[in-house]
């Protein structure tokens, strides 16, 4: 069982990027972890240094939905609780959105939506059936990228986007009783350096986007070189979470980096302008007064 002053962390992607920093911060932090990943001997170095009352590694697929309730069910009979949810897992594909074949954007919603989907509601049911008071905070990885959607990652950021896991997670935050102490944060990081641009998959080229001047193709000329845009550093991100769950009333949304602040902004500046442009376009689409009755 945890000890009262420490929280239980329970994380997914653990193997690298923002999921192995954040485990490892909350470690040195003092926090306990369970760790999850579909290769549980990518921490074979962690769990050599720290006993299993502290660090927890479980093989999890998250779109396996049989995976997912039994790492809740051993990290509930290892600690007793869980006190924050770091919902990470994932994987991206660079590719039109006209020539993403069917099977890689099915993945990239099984893994991103459906996996995410069922961590929130196994969150969700641990921290109110479990927990001992009632609570916990879900944090939910999101990306920039649904700020500001660039050419080659349209099925990604679907994925992620208003649509669906944000959707979602809000949809959450507005049906959950109070008292269950329930606290969400989706977070919206941008250009942190991580192994992503050697491990994401590059769909071939779809024939009509052959022009090297397109959009997309000039991303895709970019993209391997990304590395030297990502300023982000993902163990200081990853003290930034261990911030975020001290606080009473977190936020909803995070972005995490300039550009994904200037997203957001730019975002929110469109939506705010067309309002402004074209808001009396909604002064003359009601039912007339006395037509408003018994119609659909």
């Amino acid at each position: 069982m945890a000890s009262s002053n420490s929280k239980v962390w329970f994380v997914t992607g653990a193997s690298s990027g923002f999921g192995r920093a954040v485990t490892e911060v909350m470690l040195r932090k003092g926090d306990n972890v369970v760790a999850t990943l579909r290769k549980p001997a990518m921490l074979d170095d962690l769990a050599n240094l720290y006993s299993k009352n502290r660090l927890l590694v479980l093989p999890l697929d998250v779109t396996v939905p049989s995976d997912i309730t039994t790492a809740f069910l051993k990290a509930r009979e290892t600690f007793g609780r869980i006190d924050v949810i770091f919902n990470n897992a994932g994987l991206c594909m660079i590719g039109e959105a006209e020539g993403m074949p069917d099977d890689d954007a099915k993945l990239l919603f099984d893994t991103l939506f459906w996996g995410a989907a069922n961590v929130t509601k196994e969150a969700v049911t641990t921290f109110r059936d479990f927990n001992q008071p009632r609570g916990g905070r879900l944090l939910q990885m999101s990306s920039r990228a649904v700020l500001r959607v660039v050419p080659g990652v349209a099925h990604y950021a679907a994925a992620y986007s208003q649509i669906a896991l944000e959707s979602l997670s809000e949809g959450y935050a507005t049906e959950l009783d109070p008292a269950w102490n329930i606290k969400i944060t989706v977070l919206q990081p941008a250009r942190f350096r991580t192994a992503a641009p050697w491990t994401n998959v590059l769909v071939p080229i779809h024939p009509a986007y052959s022009d090297p001047n397109l959009p997309s193709r000039q991303y895709r000329n970019i993209y391997p070189g990304a590395e030297r845009f990502s300023d982000g550093d993902i163990y200081k991100f990853a003290l930034q979470m261990y911030r975020l769950v001290q606080l009473d009333d977190p936020p909803f949304y995070l972005p995490l980096h300039r550009t994904a602040l200037e997203a957001a902004k730019i975002k929110g500046q469109k939506l705010l302008q067309a309002v402004e442009d074209y808001g009396c376009w909604s002064d003359d689409v009601y039912l007339d007064e006395e037509n408003s009755q018994g119609r659909a």
